[in-house]
């Protein structure tokens, strides 16, 4: 197998993909012997993928004493490594909306292709994720057991705790955070870069998510560091971005807590190009309200409680969804423990999900109520107990379109479970225990399907943690008191 000089490979790779010239060569092996030690000139290498050059530089500064060994320190350098085939924010905010105005689907996508290749999307973590997909009553849902993020190691909970707090960036969504190093417990940036795009006269940005859950995972995001809260002018920041993004869908997370996201500190959403099951989840019920004649309307055949909006007017259609909105804010309805205010706190919110559906705009109105109770500390309509050995996070606006983002511990925990399902020594949790003798009664479990019933299984408790967050429920009684819900709107 040749061998390369492995700072030269890297740079040679580095001037094939940026606007760096052979003229520059020098300057770009002093750049890296800068970063990981003038030792690594020596080094030899057979790769030739960027990503792998990348990889074993850092390799060398560790060796060479210029890089710490923790993740956090790891992930840094590589940052600064990969910036260099990143151009700077103006040229890269030039470009985008010059190829832009004569093709948008190609700005968006050479954008998405130069995340990539700049490893700003971790495209190597990514794929470490376990994914399924699992047939359900309401459509094929996907499942995945998230491993692209890196533990934290002891070592580096230690350094993160001396360091002190520097309040800048203000949050990990902020605008500052483009070219920013990163540190111990923050992540690095060197190589991030932000679009900025226009809603009314507000400045937004447009970036892609570093760990993917799917096709072309992306965040939008306010130039201001405010909270998130969910309006009438959420629906026509979800409709304009739907506009000036083609074949992307976009999202916002419930504004409260239990029913929100992880981050409800800035003003954000996310979208990409995928289609999940609660997209093609069919009506079920129609609906029509009289002062929108030219809006559609259903309720959804899904777990939660889906309103859907269609139509080509977007001032009706914006106008509708407020309507909902407002309603749903101030609503009651004690028969089925739906609850507006307990206490003077607000428990009423919706996760809005806007797409374009042909010739036509759609909403999607999720309805959220984030009530607790003795029974139910977690949530009322939360995953219960009898599911959160599974999944005990909030249900946020990628789960309620039916990709489940599972915790990393089930990886090892499965692997238990699958041997006790086939009568193997194990060390099963006692959490899971109860769920898997229910499972072993039940199935004829062999060798050769243990994989599948497994999944299956595990796709059966996602549908109910659905069910559990749905307000109203399918069930007659359910139905009934959405009708109820609808009708308060005005038909």
């Amino acid at each position: 197998m040749a061998k390369f000089n492995l700072v030269d490979q890297f740079i040679s790779q580095v001037i094939s993909q940026s606007d760096y010239a052979e003229l520059d060569r020098r300057y770009l092996v002093n750049y890296v012997l800068r970063l990981v030690g003038d030792e690594a000139r020596q080094l030899q290498t057979s790769k030739t993928d960027l990503l792998e050059l990348k990889d074993e530089l850092v390799k060398a500064a560790q060796d060479n004493g210029k890089c710490g060994t923790t993740n956090d320190e790891a992930e840094i350098l590589a940052s600064q490594l990969m910036e260099l085939i990143v151009p700077r924010p103006s040229l890269v905010n030039q470009r985008f909306w010059q190829t832009y105005q004569k093709n948008p689907k190609q700005a968006i996508s050479d954008f998405y292709a130069l995340s990539r290749r700049s490893n700003y999307i971790k495209t190597k973590a990514i794929a470490k994720n376990i994914y399924f997909v699992t047939p359900s009553d309401y459509g094929d849902l996907e499942i995945t057991i998230n491993l692209s993020k890196p533990e934290k190691d002891p070592k580096q909970i230690a350094l993160a705790k001396k360091k002190k707090p520097t309040g800048y960036p203000l949050c990990q969504l902020c605008m500052e955070n483009e070219g920013y190093l990163g540190r111990i417990g923050y992540p690095a940036r060197s190589n991030h870069r932000i679009i900025r795009f226009k809603i009314g006269d507000q400045t937004w940005g447009f970036q892609y998510s570093p760990y993917a859950y799917f096709n072309e995972h992306c965040i939008f995001l306010a130039e201001k560091h405010a909270a998130m809260k969910i309006n009438r002018a959420t629906f026509t920041r979800l409709l304009a971005i739907v506009e000036q993004f083609p074949g992307y869908f976009v999202g916002s997370n419930a504004d409260l807590p239990i029913v929100g996201g992880s981050i409800l500190i800035h003003e954000h959403y996310q979208g990409g190009r995928h289609v999940f099951a609660m997209e093609k989840a069919p009506v079920q019920t129609k609906l029509h309200f009289a002062d929108f004649p030219e809006v559609k309307a259903g309720i959804v055949h899904w777990p939660l409680s889906v309103i859907r909006l269609q139509s080509k007017n977007q001032e009706q259609l914006v106008n509708l969804a407020d309507r909902i909105l407002q309603k749903w804010q101030s609503y009651s309805d004690e028969r089925v423990d739906v609850r507006a205010f307990t206490d003077n706190e607000p428990h009423h919110t919706v996760t809005p999900i806007a797409r374009r559906r042909r010739e036509a705009l759609e909403l999607d109105l999720v309805l959220r109520d984030n009530q607790t109770s003795a029974k139910y500390p977690d949530g009322i309509f939360h995953p219960h107990k009898d599911v959160q050995h599974i999944k005990k996070e909030n249900i946020g606006l990628i789960e309620v379109m039916g990709l489940a983002i599972l915790p990393p511990r089930l990886q090892p925990e499965m692997q238990e479970v699958k041997k006790y399902l086939l009568g193997q020594a194990n060390k099963i949790a006692s959490i899971h225990l109860p769920w898997a003798q229910q499972i072993k009664r039940k199935q004829q479990v062999t060798s050769s399907n243990v994989d599948q019933i497994l999944q299956a299984e595990i796709g059966k408790v996602f549908v109910r943690v659905l069910e559990d967050a749905g307000v109203f429920k399918q069930t007659p009684e359910g139905q009934a008191a959405f009708m109820r819900f609808v009708q308060s709107v005005g038909r």
